[in-house]
């Protein structure tokens, strides 16, 4: 719609109407979520300095969809590695299971070794709760939330 007055356009008297949609928050990580490394990893240092996060590219369970606890394949700085999922950015608010700011994962190798000697943040304490699973990872932290 365009207003005139007088034979002069007056471009702030403009309407325009646009129409968009809206859908509701994600509360999980999917393929190409980005990434932050949480240990002290070679290449997880490397890849943060040079802002290049890890992007998911699969997730080894049912849904396709990673929170935390979740393993996933991670494209970092050219090469493909295991990585597990330690912090969810938007994680629904569970009772005893902690909101982070970012995305957190500890990389891992193809035997399911962290790649770092220590992670850098504190683990939710719920991944106590499972130890054999998570033993090497959970050996690795000094503090939890």
């Amino acid at each position: 719609m365009l207003s005139s007055t007088a034979g002069l356009f007056l471009p702030g008297l403009c309407i325009r109407q646009r129409a968009f949609s809206t859908s509701s928050v994600v509360h999980h990580l999917q393929k190409r979520s980005r990434l932050r490394v949480v240990d002290n990893s070679a290449l997880g240092r490397q890849a943060m300095m040079d802002g290049k996060p890890p992007k998911i590219i699969q997730v080894y369970n049912k849904t396709g969809f990673a929170t935390i606890g979740d393993k996933v394949l991670v494209a970092i700085l050219g090469q493909k590695k295991k990585g597990f999922v330690v912090g969810c950015k938007h994680m629904k608010q569970k009772p005893l299971v902690p909101r982070y700011d970012t995305n957190n994962m500890v990389l891992l190798d193809d035997n399911g070794n962290p790649l770092g000697t220590r992670v850098l943040v504190p683990l939710p304490s719920m991944l106590r709760g499972d130890k054999p699973r998570y033993s090497k990872i959970l050996a690795l932290c000094s503090r939890f939330v």
